[in-house]
């Protein structure tokens, strides 16, 4: 029993050797590059257990496929009017073409050294053909920094896919820097922007207030003139009646006094007062008896 223990055991370890040497296996957060006699030959990206021919008949490498983030260092670049900015630029990336990667650059730091090159290049094409006040403006809606980022973006993928065998995910700008220089003349240049809408703003207020007060000035006048016509009707219709009675007033000053006498008696009666006057005294006779008045022809 003894020995058929050791024999089963021997077995198990010369298989377990064997299916080392010959077999291999790729994992969730890997590909693959199987190579015969120093060639490349198959890549494998999809997870699973493989067979190969044991070295040196045929070797594999394996890479990590998971995301890996890489800072660039700050670097200075011109805008579009050789305003100098200093940025910091990072992308998130991936190997995605085994076969491509291996012939290309072959280690991780001789892709990320690649990626830098790439990005420095990238970066000095997109940012010079726009303007700095595209980074940095007092007005939000005229900052394109994502605009940019994609236009980046885009430019480097088509290159390091096709040479590298890389994907790059995402790209941003992680810092923008300007010099203390540039800082003075983009205060200036903002402080002038501000002082120039504040002045335009003056302006048109001015000009708002001068239009409204000629409106008003407008229809002052035509009020005025207006109820200057309505007086000068009323006080010709006035003078026209008074000319009437002044004339028949003149022709008979005795029915005169008694109109007077009338209105007299009116305003006094009105204000229902308690008056003690004799009967005899003008006006109030006439509530004693009605003049005997014949107007004159």
């Amino acid at each position: 029993m003894k020995n058929i223990a050791i024999t089963i055991f021997i077995l198990l370890v010369v298989a377990i050797m064997v299916l080392y040497f010959v077999s291999f296996q790729v994992r969730e957060i890997e590909s693959a590059l199987v190579t015969t006699f120093g060639k490349p030959t198959r890549q494998i990206t999809e997870p699973g257990w493989r067979f190969k021919w044991p070295a040196p008949i045929e070797r594999v490498y394996k890479f990590d496929s998971r995301m890996r983030v890489f800072e660039a260092d700050l670097g200075e670049t011109t805008t579009r009017g050789a305003v100098p900015i200093i940025v910091n630029t990072y992308v998130v990336w991936k190997i995605a073409e085994p076969l491509v990667f291996f012939n290309a650059v072959g280690t991780i730091k001789e892709a990320e050294n690649k990626l830098l090159s790439q990005l420095s290049d990238t970066q000095n094409k997109v940012i010079g053909m726009h303007d700095f006040a595209e980074f940095v403006n007092s007005d939000p809606a005229k900052i394109k920094f994502e605009d940019i980022q994609n236009e980046m973006l885009a430019d480097l993928q088509k290159s390091v896919r096709a040479d590298y065998g890389i994907e790059i995910k995402t790209l941003g700008i992680k810092q923008l820097k300007i010099s203390e220089d540039v800082s003075k003349d983009v205060f200036a240049r903002m402080q002038a922007e501000r002082n120039r809408k504040t002045e335009a703003t003056i302006a048109e207020g001015n000009a708002e207030a001068v239009r409204i007060r000629t409106d008003a000035d407008s229809k002052k006048t035509e009020l005025l003139a207006a109820a200057e016509a309505r007086a000068k009707a009323i006080r010709a219709e006035g003078d026209a009646e008074a000319a009437k009675y002044y004339k028949l007033l003149e022709e008979d000053p005795e029915f005169a006094i008694f109109l007077r006498n009338i209105e007299a008696l009116k305003k006094y009666l009105e204000n229902r007062s308690t008056i003690v006057f004799s009967a005899d005294t003008e006006p109030f006779k006439l509530l004693k008896e009605i003049p005997d008045i014949t107007p004159k022809k």
